[in-house]
């Protein structure tokens, strides 16, 4: 049983730790998501005639849109990647508690039925 404890509470720190990379996969997500509207926003302004034609805000917004579609990829392959790697881990979880011989509180070895007491 000892061994099986420290099996599954090194498997849960694992998929805790696995919980964090997918909520700061998330957090980045939003961010690439709001880069690239802002870049799309500087590209319209200058079109519209609300803002200077100005190249750097141009190349800026290119920068933007582009820098956020890149970072949005790769987070969002992160993101999948991890919650496939926090599936296996919580399955292999199941697993490693399933195997554990448990019985009830109040259990004893001679009964057919088990006894059922409220502390």
């Amino acid at each position: 049983m000892d061994n099986s404890g420290d099996e599954i509470s090194r498997v849960e720190a694992h998929i805790d730790e696995l919980a964090e990379i997918a909520s700061r996969c998330r957090r980045i997500i939003v961010v690439s998501k709001a880069a690239i509207a802002a870049g799309v926003a500087l590209m319209l302004l200058p079109m519209l005639g609300l803002f200077g034609s100005n190249h750097a805000a141009v190349i800026g917004s290119i920068a933007l849109v582009l820098g956020g579609i890149v970072s949005l990829g790769s987070n969002a392959s992160t993101l999948q990647q991890t919650l496939a790697g926090m599936s296996a881990a919580e399955a292999l979880r199941s697993d490693l508690i399933s195997r554990i011989n448990l019985r009830l509180v109040g259990e004893s070895g001679d009964q057919t039925e088990p006894t059922y007491r409220l502390h």
